[in-house]
């Protein structure tokens, strides 16, 4: 590939569970050398639109403490070492929102920051979605589970109050494909 970027150094300012910061040293295919270029690994997450029997979306909303507010977004989450995009998709939709579906669709693999980060969204429509079990966040999440209406998801977007840009995004694909209405 012609416009391929060359690593000639690499080292990590910090390791940690969900995120590593590495320092790479890269020369661009022009011959320009960029001492300092900072790369962002994440694992895979993997983010489920799902829509009950009655047609009404299965969402959380949790406060997003890098943009300072609440953020309402669909089920979503870290896909755990040796687990499939798809189970990793089904575990976190039950985990954070108690809902099961039998009919899971894929909609694509995605680089949210491909600049950046190494990291790549799984995205998933679940229809026909039934609750399964009482939800069981992490630790570290404080979520409340809502169920919207399309012409409420639609005025929560509107509003800004949806403004995770990956799931606009995947709703968008989603309606494109057919899979919602």
């Amino acid at each position: 590939m012609p416009n391929k970027w060359t690593t000639l150094s690499s080292r990590y300012i910090l390791k940690r569970r969900w995120m590593n910061l590495r320092m790479d040293h890269v020369r661009l295919p022009t011959g320009a050398e960029m001492p300092e270029f900072h790369v962002l690994e994440y694992p895979d997450w993997a983010a489920v639109i799902c829509i009950r029997m009655d047609g009404k979306y299965v969402m959380v909303e949790q406060f997003r403490y890098g943009v300072g507010q609440d953020s309402i977004e669909f089920a979503s989450g870290a896909i755990d070492p040796g687990e499939s995009p798809e189970s990793g998709a089904r575990r976190e939709l039950l985990e954070e929102t108690g809902y099961e579906a039998d009919e899971f669709h894929f909609l694509g693999a995605f680089a949210p920051d491909p600049s950046k980060h190494t990291n790549f969204a799984h995205l998933y429509v679940a229809t026909q979605a039934h609750r399964a079990a009482e939800p069981t966040p992490d630790d570290g999440e404080d979520l409340r589970v809502l169920t919207l209406t399309r012409e409420e998801l639609e005025h929560a977007i509107a509003s800004n109050r949806i403004i995770h840009g990956v799931h606009i995004a995947a709703l968008w694909l989603a309606e494109k494909r057919g899979l919602v209405g």
